[in-house]
């Protein structure tokens, strides 16, 4: 079985509505300089539901970078035991509105993100975001890759190719 390849390899802000945010693993996170937060998360394209009783779902899974754009106003409020990663409930964005610097970052809107996680909370005000597919989706039983099968953490911001 494979999953079709998702296409862009490269999903941004304009393609939100149509992506699902449930039970997205964050890996590590981290802020650079250029006003960005940048997470290293296991994205799940596609839930495959079972096929008889005895079956569990599955799940078609990519390691990917999603980088928020032009974020401040950072909140982080999570509680994390073991293990160490951050399971996201949802994203949200709301409250649009014309961004402070927006003739130098040649932006019209910002909007509020809530990163709805089950450990927690991460808000900020951000432009939009870039998701960067890295690996072709894999057949997984469980809701993430894992640290030791995606080869640690990475924040690499080069998509797959065919």
């Amino acid at each position: 079985m494979r999953c079709s390849l998702p296409t862009p390899y490269i999903w941004t802000a304009d393609d939100f509505e149509k992506m699902g945010w449930h039970d997205g693993t964050i890996y590590a996170w981290y802020l650079k300089e250029k006003f960005e937060l940048v997470l290293d998360i296991d994205y799940l394209f596609h839930w495959v539901a079972p096929t008889n009783k005895r079956n569990y779902y599955k799940f078609w899974i990519s390691p990917c970078t999603l980088i928020f754009e032009n974020v401040y106003d950072l909140k982080i409020d999570l509680e994390i035991s073991e293990p160490y990663e951050v399971k996201i409930n949802d994203i949200h964005c709301e409250n649009p509105q014309r961004p402070r610097n927006a003739n130098f970052i040649n932006h019209d809107t910002e909007y509020n993100w809530i990163i709805d996680a089950f450990q927690g909370q991460i808000t900020f005000k951000s432009v939009g975001f870039k998701l960067f597919v890295r690996k072709r989706p894999i057949l997984q039983k469980k809701q993430n890759i894992g640290i030791k099968k995606r080869n640690g953490i990475s924040f690499n911001k080069r998509s797959i190719r065919i």
